[in-house]
């Protein structure tokens, strides 16, 4: 008999993720029981970027046919009426190959319907309460469907990735969460972005303002804003906070739309910016991926990428098991994952966090002057702000002046100093 698995998935990214991973799976000929929280189409402010290394990743699994989006090249920053443009490094891929942006929730139902077709999928919407433990392993879940009806699935292996606000991670990691901001979400309509296949980051106080279209005739504003001063939404404080704070910052040809947005009903979104290390705890019968497992922060749209990856990692390294019977065995062999995730996903946390602090406005005189001489030095150009070795250079200078706080430097000592630690 065909093994089966569980695939416990619940949220944005964590859908896609799941879904993905339970095709292939059950293209192997194994059963797969999936069971998500809400089967109808998300309507959330995540999970819709793909950076084009994520991109590729949906090609080695074939599905990037299954993706309607726009397609983007890199993103245009703006801060004191100058800018800067800061390209992919795509110079070695076919022209189709790009980063993409796209209404999550039309990805999430193409994704739902292929998995749905599959003879051994059983998809079934409820939600898992906890894990069904005997002797330190895993044997399932216990879950309620939606009916109201509490129920046990049992399963050699369960796949949980049931996102940022996991019920069940604390049982299989070490969680340690951080939110260091919010993200508040509109989306626009009829209007265009200065540079076409662009997307455009603001860098202003109190808020980085970041645009970037996800169909032909929409475009998504994300602005984050640090916890301590988030506004709410209901009595009306978020919306005179953007009208007020935000507005005069974003481009001139956006500013109509922008307001439209905020007056529009029910089109303001807010969500936690949360941080967390992964920290394993292996547990036989279990593992744990996607963001309920691993988070950076989101200015860099990177975390579908991460979660593609963990998918096409984990896929391989389970295509060859024909018995998942001795868990311990299983846990030990999956134990592999965790280091051959580390390029990808460290790479993108790592981008992601520091430049959440770079970019985000401070009264630190010092901080300042790090965000000038940043951006005075991605508008160098040519190696300085294109192509892998200037994320690798980037991260070096930030982390070497926000740890060691060393003095800021001209932007061309500064270059020269970047080119030596290449």
């Amino acid at each position: 008999m065909a093994e089966q698995y569980i695939v416990v998935v619940a949220g944005v990214i964590a859908s896609l993720l799941g879904f993905v991973f339970l095709y292939y799976n059950s293209l192997d000929g194994r059963q797969v029981l999936v069971i998500e929280r809400n089967l109808n189409a998300p309507n959330r402010i995540a999970g819709e970027n793909l950076l084009p290394g994520g991109y590729l990743k949906l090609i080695e699994l074939g599905l990037q046919d299954e993706i309607d989006a726009q397609r983007i090249l890199g993103y245009i920053l703006y801060k004191d009426g100058k800018n800067v443009l800061v390209s992919f490094p795509l110079e070695k891929f076919q022209p189709h190959v790009a980063g993409r942006n796209f209404h999550n929730g039309h990805f999430f139902q193409k994704l739902q319907k292929k998995a749905a077709s599959l003879h051994n999928v059983n998809l079934e919407q409820g939600t898992v309460i906890s894990l069904l433990e005997e002797n330190g392993i895993v044997k399932g879940v216990h879950y309620k469907n939606k009916s109201g009806q509490m129920l046990t699935a049992y399963a050699p292996l369960t796949i949980v990735c049931n996102g940022c606000f996991s019920n069940l991670r604390r049982s299989l990691c070490y969680p340690k969460v951080d939110i260091p901001s919010y993200t508040v979400g509109v989306i626009l309509t009829n209007c265009k972005l200065p540079n076409e296949n662009y997307g455009a980051l603001i860098l202003a106080d109190p808020s980085p303002v970041l645009f970037y279209p996800i169909s032909s005739t929409e475009i998504r504003c994300l602005v984050n804003i640090p916890s301590e001063i988030v506004p709410s939404v209901s009595n009306g404080e978020m919306a005179h906070f953007l009208k007020t704070l935000v507005a005069p910052k974003v481009l001139p040809e956006l500013y109509n739309s922008f307001i439209f947005a905020i007056e529009k009903k029910d089109n303001i979104r807010t969500m936690p910016n949360k941080i967390m290390a992964a920290a394993p705890h292996p547990t036989p019968g279990a593992i744990l991926i996607g963001d309920a497992f691993n988070m950076r922060h989101g200015i860099t749209g990177g975390g579908m990428t991460v979660a593609l990856s963990d998918v096409v990692i984990l896929r391989d390294l389970l295509r060859p098991l024909h018995d998942l019977s001795d868990a311990s065995a299983i846990c030990k062999y999956l134990e592999s994952f965790y280091t051959l995730r580390k390029p990808m996903s460290s790479t993108i946390n790592i981008l992601a966090n520091v430049l959440q602090k770079v970019f985000s406005a401070s009264s630190n005189p010092a901080m300042e002057n790090l965000q000038q001489t940043f951006l005075e030095y991605l508008r160098l150009g040519g190696v300085f702000s294109y192509g892998i070795s200037a994320i690798k250079l980037s991260i070096s200078f930030l982390f070497h002046c926000i740890i060691w706080r060393w003095p800021i430097v001209t932007s061309i000592s500064f270059s020269q100093t970047l080119v030596g630690w290449g």
